[in-house]
């Protein structure tokens, strides 16, 4: 399934979401298909709020990940969560296989809306929207509070 590159902030970036090393992160990979960003992921018992249950919170990194991927993968660009609405529909079980798409809903220059849904067990556990502002280098280093690392530069606005 993954056909796009894990690592195109450089050998070992710091992203919970999809660093192929981090020690504890989910390790996403995803691939593109048609207007859509893809994702498959087994939560373990690490990720668990409740027993059996992916952690509400840690669902919403989840879907949080797939919409940030979904504009790298679709646009070649990197944006910062400016805000998200979230629904879960059911429990995302642990030990199950989650199926996350992203899809752009609305596109500006310096704003993007992506639609995620989280199916499992072929019904929607999640559904929700996010908004990531595209910041240019001089914005981006503003949130970073330092330079922006020379293998991001590219993914600015």
């Amino acid at each position: 399934m993954p056909d796009l590159d894990p690592n195109p902030f450089g050998e070992n970036h710091p992203c919970f979401g999809c660093a192929p090393e981090h020690p504890i992160g989910f390790r996403l990979r995803f691939a593109r298909e048609g207007d859509e960003i893809v994702t498959r992921f087994v939560p373990g018992d690490q990720y668990q709020g409740p027993p059996g249950i992916m952690h509400g919170g840690l669902v919403t990194t989840l879907a949080d990940e797939i919409a940030a991927w979904t504009v790298i993968g679709l646009l070649e660009k990197f944006g910062f969560t400016a805000s998200l609405s979230a629904r879960l529909a059911r429990p995302v079980r642990t030990g199950v296989e989650v199926e996350g798409r992203g899809k752009i809903e609305e596109e500006s220059s310096r704003i993007v809306k992506v639609a995620v849904r989280l199916i499992q067990g072929g019904a929607d556990a999640f559904t929700g929207s996010f908004t990531f502002a595209l910041l240019d280098r001089a914005g981006a280093e503003r949130v970073l509070g330092g330079p922006l690392p020379a293998s991001w530069q590219r993914f600015a606005r």
